[in-house]
């Protein structure tokens, strides 16, 4: 069906370049033409509170999980009922905007905007209009600031932005069609979704038995003594961890003096993954000064392990020039210790469970170097400790094959849906057969958390923010 859809066939020039040609029969107009800025204000600030994201557009902040700090009192609150359009003026740059479905309050620094004439737009039309790509793109170019973090869009900016308008039937059809679109969309992102999850499942069965059974399939076993751990191979040893390595620390309890760009990092446990230190673009650099002080005598019989915030993320340390964070433990294995045995001993369920019990902390967890060291390993003789290492590298990287190729294919698919979207929306593409041929279906749009939001943009969220965008944790 998607793949019949043709262009209008009348279209004119909008007249506007970053919008090109449009249907004949729609209105292109200045949204101050067809709405208004409103300052109703709360007196009682008992109102629904709203969050207002570039992922979720405008929902009830008690349905998501935002951390920021709520104020005292909302009292003084703008309000917004069905039908406004509020935009996050701080973040508007992110499309940070949306159209409210319900009453409720939102932040004083916030721009509401009322329709003039309420039969004009349906809502979940006029919500997919103004974010889509091309809009989005002209709210930065519209909105003023000194620096890309701080870039406001005003009222009168956002008021002179071109709109667009077919009918309200016409409306009612593309409405239709990428309800039925998106549902598809959608339930083939879910099949993937849970497909990487039975990968990754597969994978952590597949490195628990190895690191705690071997390789053989009739291998004889014994007690462990540590109901966590359960039988292993008879002949290998149970010991702590303290007993198999060189050094057990963790990086500087403190903040070093950030420099704008250089070739040392400051890492933390949340650059930790897969493996390997993942550089990104939050990732602050150090002077060489910074780094000749604070630097640590890691080398290659080296594994980093998260501590702080997510636990248990594990990498290699390759000779990256850094400087550790208090949020990152490095475990220096002895001789008898492989490293890359160590780095899948502990991502087990068996590690994983011990770590679980020793957590301190509510919000963000800790897990203390005492813990590290007391932790117990099934340990193999050291040519068969290569051998399971060897063996899991090889089934590691046929899953990891298998889960990148699922991933870039939801990746592709979230790229078409914002694709389609815009083009439907902007008349590129005419829907109004499809849609009429469609069947009737008793179910509705289905609407994701913001975890599973179908949005290919992967910055920092702009849930109900006025200052900056809430941090992962460190």
């Amino acid at each position: 069906m998607i793949a019949d859809l043709k262009p209008y066939p009348a279209m004119k020039d909008s007249g506007v370049p970053w919008l090109g040609d449009v249907p004949e029969h729609w209105e292109v107009r200045r949204a101050k033409f067809l709405m208004r800025e409103v300052d109703e204000r709360s007196t009682t600030g008992e109102e629904e509170l709203m969050s207002v994201s570039h992922k979720t557009g405008v929902t009830s902040r008690r349905q998501k999980s935002v951390t920021m700090f709520l104020a005292e009192s909302n009292v003084g609150h703008k309000v917004c009922r069905p039908g406004d359009v509020v935009v996050n003026t701080m973040w508007a740059w992110m499309a940070a905007l949306g159209v409210s479905k319900q009453t409720g309050i939102v932040s004083p620094s916030y721009g509401v905007y009322r329709l003039r004439r309420p039969d004009q737009f349906l809502q979940s039309f006029l919500d997919e209009l103004l974010r889509i790509p091309m809009y989005r793109s002209e709210y930065v170019i519209r909105s003023t600031g000194i620096t890309g973090s701080r870039l406001r869009l005003y009222p009168d900016a956002f008021l002179r932005i071109p709109m667009l308008r077919p009918e309200i039937a016409e409306q009612s059809g593309i409405i239709r069609f990428l309800d039925h679109a998106d549902r598809r969309i959608r339930r083939y992102v879910r099949a993937k979704q849970k497909l990487i999850k039975l990968l990754e499942e597969q994978k952590q069965a597949i490195i628990h038995r190895a690191v705690t059974r071997g390789l053989g399939p009739n291998v004889r076993l014994k007690r462990s003594g540590v109901a966590w751990l359960g039988d292993v191979p008879e002949h290998w040893q149970i010991a702590e961890l303290v007993r198999l390595t060189t050094r057990i620390g963790d990086g500087l309890h403190g903040t070093p003096e950030y420099v704008d760009e250089s070739e040392y990092h400051f890492i933390n446990g949340n650059n930790l993954s897969g493996g390997a230190i993942r550089i990104t673009p939050s990732t602050r650099c150090v002077s060489e000064v910074e780094f000749e002080r604070y630097n640590i005598a890691l080398d290659d019989s080296t594994v980093l392990m998260s501590i702080n915030g997510t636990i248990g993320n594990v990498a290699f340390y390759r000779g990256e020039s850094l400087v550790l964070g208090k949020s990152a433990a490095y475990i220096k294995c002895s001789k008898s210790l492989a490293r890359s045995f160590l780095f899948f001993f502990l991502q087990s369920s068996s590690a994983r469970e011990f770590f679980q019990l020793e957590l301190t902390g509510t919000t963000i967890f800790n897990l203390s170097l005492a813990s590290i060291r007391n932790l117990l390993v099934a340990l193999p003789p050291l040519t068969e400790q290569i051998e399971i290492s060897c063996f899991l590298d090889n089934k590691m990287t046929e899953f990891d094959d298998l889960i990148n190729r699922a991933q870039r294919e939801i990746s592709l698919l979230r790229q078409y849906r914002i694709r389609l979207i815009a083009d439907v929306v902007t008349g590129k593409l005419d829907v109004r057969e499809a849609a009429a041929r469609l069947p009737e279906e008793v179910e509705g749009p289905e609407p994701l958390g913001e975890a599973d939001a179908l949005s290919d943009v992967e910055e920092d969220t702009a849930d109900d923010l006025d200052e900056a965008p809430e941090e992962a944790e460190a």
